[in-house]
């Protein structure tokens, strides 16, 4: 891709834009939060807004080649070595910064120290880390994932698997003996005892699975309209991990319609309003991919009359690109229920999960897809071309809530960036934020006081 394409995209989980050389604490931070997740890249020498190539002064861009490297160096630990070069476009010149995944995680800010210093992307934003990601960190490092770690609140013999034994059976036409479960890596040894790892405890139906994963469940909704509020049905599915895919798929079906595409020959044709193996895939990897060390999160499945939505906690992992759904992707967070559910039917061959989608929604010219990072979740969407006019009211209230919103985040903070407004309202990208802030400005209802870097907003009197 040249840098033609590339300015033409938005900031994200692996692209930023400067004007001008960043403070060093922004830089620093970045590079961080790149190596990280990720990799990415910083392109210096670009305007955001308006998107523009402005270039650097071409005397001066070799010696900040080199001032990037050191501030990078000086002050990052583990050391992180940045590939930096100059892109020359229509005569003028920018800095390309490339930051690579990094092998030594967690990298943070030498002056801050780990717990206070480390920084993770979401979205186009950079974020301190909490304890848990930074645990999480450290174990992508070492190779290690959260579902291996042995478990030693209970021995295997007193937890309570019988019904995941008879699904495993069931799906995988085989017995789950001692030596089976050994085989799989689902019990550890432990001074002579044997003792379940965390991904066994998730699948068992077991009391202690409630108390240590209480947020490992999926909850449903159907809801009125297009917005969060008023809901037809609601359920919830907390039972071991290995069944909630199908019986949230169950709950989807339930509130999409079925209807007739057509005749071949004497047989009819049914379609389903959605692309229900895409949807159903999705689900699949949202239980499997999920960060089950995070708390205080579960798994969304939400129907709107014009979209359904999926949210899963924790970042995707870095070598999972939506971007590129044909090419066969198989980055696994959870390394021992991953081949449980392989083993089971749940999960295709290894790689085959994006390209099904993309296969299944090429089916449905009708059905975009969208992604998004909420805080530290990723959330898929499935969205109707067209919404039914019943539903046009619901649209306008649902912009003017977002506008009101908008609003009262400049009233509180007049130099709000459009990222840190992305940030702070839910289910709207930095391209929505902008669309709104230039139909706000067209009204007459704000406008922008001073250059785009260091001016803010102010809201004209009368709207106040």
């Amino acid at each position: 891709m040249n840098i033609q394409e590339i300015i033409k995209n938005p900031e994200g989980r692996k692209l930023e834009f400067k004007e001008k050389f960043p403070t060093k604490s922004d830089l620093c931070k970045t590079a961080i939060a790149f190596a990280n997740d990720a990799g990415g890249v910083i392109y210096i020498g670009v305007k955001d807004e308006p998107r523009e190539v402005i270039g650097l002064d071409e005397i001066e861009i070799i010696k900040l080649e080199e001032k990037i490297s050191s501030i990078i160096h000086d002050n990052c630990v583990p050391a992180i070595l940045p590939d930096i070069s100059i892109v020359n476009y229509d005569k003028k010149s920018l800095l390309k910064v490339m930051i690579h995944i990094g092998g030594k995680s967690p990298y943070y800010l030498k002056s801050k120290g780990k717990y206070e210093g480390t920084y993770i992307r979401v979205g186009s934003s950079n974020r301190i880390a909490s304890k848990e990601i930074i645990d999480e960190l450290e174990r992508k490092a070492g190779n290690i994932s959260y579902d291996s770690e042995i478990s030693l609140h209970k021995s295997v013999d007193s937890l309570d698997i019988s019904s995941f034994k008879d699904l495993y059976k069931e799906k995988a036409k085989e017995t789950l003996t001692a030596n089976v479960l050994d085989k799989l890596e689902l019990i550890k040894a432990e001074q002579g005892a044997k003792f379940p790892v965390n991904a066994l405890i998730l699948l068992s139906d077991d009391k202690i699975r409630r108390s240590k994963f209480p947020y490992a469940k999926i909850e449903c909704a159907r809801f009125k309209g297009i917005g969060v509020g008023n809901f037809i049905d609601q359920k919830t599915f907390d039972g071991g991990i290995a069944e909630q895919a199908d019986l949230a798929m169950q709950f989807v079906r339930r509130h999409i319609s079925e209807g007739t595409e057509g005749y071949d020959g004497v047989y009819r044709k049914d379609r389903w309003e959605y692309p229900v193996i895409a949807v159903r895939e999705v689900i699949r990897n949202a239980v499997i991919h999920r960060d089950y060390s995070l708390t205080g999160k579960d798994i969304k499945v939400a129907v709107f009359d014009d979209r359904i939505e999926i949210s899963s906690p924790g970042l995707l992992p870095p070598t999972i690109n939506y971007d590129d759904m044909k090419s066969g992707q198989s980055d696994i967070r959870n390394k021992v229920l991953a081949p449980v559910f392989k083993r089971m039917g749940i999960i295709e061959q290894w790689g085959s999960g994006l390209k099904l989608i993309a296969d299944e929604l090429s089916k449905y010219p009708e059905i975009s897809l969208k992604w998004q990072y909420p805080g530290l979740s990723f959330k898929v969407i499935f969205l109707k071309g067209t919404v039914e006019k019943s539903s046009e009211k619901t649209t306008q209230k649902t912009t003017q809530k977002t506008t009101q919103k908008i609003i009262e985040l400049i009233k509180n903070n007049p130099k709000i960036s459009r990222k840190d407004l992305a940030n702070s309202i839910d289910d709207i990208t930095e391209d929505g934020i902008k669309y709104n802030l230039a139909k706000l400005k067209k009204e007459g209802i704000i406008e922008r006081i001073g250059a785009d870097k260091g001016g803010y907003w102010k809201i004209i009197d009368k709207y106040r």
